[in-house]
């Protein structure tokens, strides 16, 4: 039986689409050689991805150099306009969550850089709900690699990794963790047992 489950933030607890493309179009803005459309649903098909691969991927008109050093300045500037706005929770998440926290210990991981899940925390007043949580931002790994820092340092016997992107079962599989798949979320998985419509029916597991 599982003791804890370690989520990934987009696509699975939030959707902060909007907020984030709003920010990458404002900084793209300062480079006129930029050519590229960058939309919420852009981006979501990008998620989940490291953001470097996202940043490329989304700015393919830039040579690589330029399209990361947009990210990097997007993702600083975005945290304190989500943390302000909030990004959209998907619904019973709050309620949800209070009551798996009664049976398990909650933990995040995620790729994103310095301050994002904190602004997530602190946007949704959630600081108490979650015990831990990683990101490249901090550990400088990847998600599979966060994933087992989370696992030993918090000494967890049967973690389960919900995600909602081929990515998120890639590094789940890779740290030997089981896999839900959030099929609400963002993306396209193959190959998943578990499988969830909505976050609260998470409850029935």
């Amino acid at each position: 039986m599982w003791d804890s489950i370690i989520f990934d933030l987009d696509g699975t607890l939030w959707d902060a689409t909007d907020g984030a493309a709003a920010v990458w179009k404002e900084e793209a803005k300062k480079y006129p050689e930029m050519k590229d459309v960058i939309t919420a649903d852009k981006l979501k098909a990008l998620y989940g991805l490291p953001l470097e691969e996202i940043a490329v991927k989304l700015l393919p008109s830039l040579d690589s150099e330029t399209a990361i050093a947009i990210m990097r300045e997007a993702v600083i500037k975005q945290c304190p306009y989500l943390e302000k706005d909030g990004g959209i929770l998907y619904p019973g998440l709050i309620e949800t969550l209070q009551e798996l926290k009664k049976k398990y210990k909650l933990f995040i991981v995620s790729n994103c850089e310095e301050g994002y899940i904190q602004c997530f925390l602190n946007a949704h007043q959630l600081w108490d709900v979650f015990t831990d949580f990683e990101y490249p931002g901090r550990s400088g790994e990847l998600k599979a690699e966060n994933i087992k820092s989370v696992i030993a340092r918090n000494s967890l016997q049967n973690p389960v990794y919900l995600g909602d992107t081929a990515a998120d079962f890639k590094a789940a599989t890779k740290a030997g963790v089981p896999f839900i798949f959030a099929r609400y979320g963002f993306g396209d998985v193959e190959g998943y047992e578990r499988a969830i419509d909505s976050f609260a029916q998470l409850l029935e597991f």
